[in-house]
């Protein structure tokens, strides 16, 4: 969904200038991105996680394909943003034998969503680089992929 915002935001580059139309989520990032050069503490969502369980093959893989469809729709948004920095997010996908995944990755932090599938069953996991990683972490629902793409801009920890 495409909203018409005219933003009079400072251009990356010094000056002035007027922007195209920009979704809500293309405005969350460039309000992260103008508090992070003003000095100013970086608030962003946390996205809700919970501990993953195994589901039947054809669940997981369609939430997981869900997962990735809008994963691709921010990235896409973020980087439209992102590009002015010279800087994009990368949005990689991997899959093998019993496996689905894809990885996010910014400046040099990366995010995996992976689902592992084995003896007719799925788990899905949220690994994050540089966070222990005990047990398998999901996130809760579709909805909480927008906070974890504003976290990887913003390098702020997942819980």
């Amino acid at each position: 969904m495409w909203i018409c915002i005219r933003s009079a935001a400072r251009d990356r580059r010094g000056g002035p200038e007027e922007h195209g139309p920009m979704t809500p989520f293309m405005l969350a990032v460039e309000n992260l991105l103008d508090q992070g050069e003003a000095g100013l503490p970086v608030p962003s969502p946390s996205p809700r996680t919970e501990t993953g369980r195994t589901r039947p093959v054809a669940a997981a893989a369609d939430t997981h394909l869900v997962m990735r469809s809008q994963a691709e729709q921010l990235v896409s948004e973020a980087n439209a943003v992102l590009r002015d920095l010279g800087e994009v997010i990368s949005l990689v996908d991997d899959c093998g034998p019993g496996e689905l995944a894809f990885t996010l990755g910014y400046r040099d932090r990366t995010i995996r969503v992976e689902t592992v599938i084995a003896a007719g069953r799925a788990l899905s996991r949220l690994i994050v680089e540089g966070e222990p990683g005990d047990e398998p972490r999901q996130l809760t629902t579709g909805d909480q992929m927008p906070p974890l793409v504003l976290n990887l801009i913003a390098g702020t920890p997942h819980s």
